[in-house]
């Protein structure tokens, strides 16, 4: 069974000794694509480049909340111009970080409401980043009938996940729901429909077991797959190919 990682940061710094390696690699690691999620304007391009590049990447385009305070004036129109290219598929990641809060509250609120508002307007999936930040996110995500998008690395309570598949959204669990201590995460999952989950690594962060310690790679997506499919109950196979078939729907990617 093929895999997907529906969320990664290969552009990092940490694997620029050995990018294209990895990406050379997919093949006998059975992945069939991965998707690079941006943080802002800039990286965005580099998102996209190493998308255009590489027939099985995928990238989407947006404002992290942690560069929120450093978006420039003009930067949906510049975000706008992004989401129009053929490979991108999503705007994101965007959303609120109140754990570290890298950006003044209230701008990082503008920044994500702005950014859903223009997400609505070109009828684009968002990526979705929350941290801390449960209450006002999901009020604003209120505002918002029939938003397409994921909330990614999902870390939230099982009352916040049935909302968020109420109001119709995936849902994607990173490494952390191979933690031993991760009970919230993994009771959190068990209340998703096999239809509204999705699996990520989000590396170079949040390796799974039995990858602790190590940088992570999109490779190790069948690791969180693996316990997804444990949790559940059900085979590797059967969980692997709803995480294909849900990205599919989402993002529109990997084509029939």
């Amino acid at each position: 069974m093929m895999l997907f990682d529906t969320h990664a940061h290969l552009t990092d710094k940490k694997f620029d000794g050995d990018r294209q390696a990895i990406i050379a690699s997919f093949s006998e690691n059975n992945l069939a694509g991965m998707i690079e999620a941006a943080t802002d304007i800039e990286n965005a391009k580099e998102a996209i480049k190493l998308a255009e590049n590489n027939a099985h990447i995928y990238a989407a385009a947006g404002i992290h909340p942690h560069d929120a305070s450093g978006a420039s004036g003009d930067y949906l129109i510049a975000l706008e111009r992004l989401l129009k290219k053929d490979k991108v598929v999503a705007l994101g990641e965007i959303g609120l970080d109140f754990h570290y809060d890298f950006s003044p509250r209230d701008i990082q609120q503008r920044v994500f409401y702005d950014q859903l508002s223009l997400a609505k307007e070109m009828d684009m999936p968002v990526i979705l980043h929350m941290r801390e930040a449960t209450k006002p996110m999901m009020d604003i995500i209120r505002k918002f009938s029939g938003l397409n998008g994921v909330m990614h690395c999902f870390s939230g309570s099982k009352e916040t996940a049935r909302e968020c598949v109420d109001l119709g959204l995936y849902l994607s669990f990173t490494g952390t729901l191979t933690f031993p201590n991760a009970k919230n995460v993994k009771e959190a999952f068990m209340v998703v429909p096999q239809d509204r989950v999705m699996a990520e690594t989000d590396c170079p962060y949040l390796s799974p077991v039995p990858m602790r310690g190590k940088r992570n790679e999109p490779k190790y997506v069948k690791y969180v797959l693996e316990k997804m499919a444990e949790l559940k109950d059900i085979p590797f196979d059967t969980m692997a190919k709803a995480n294909i078939e849900n990205a599919k729907r989402l993002f529109g990617v990997l084509g029939e």
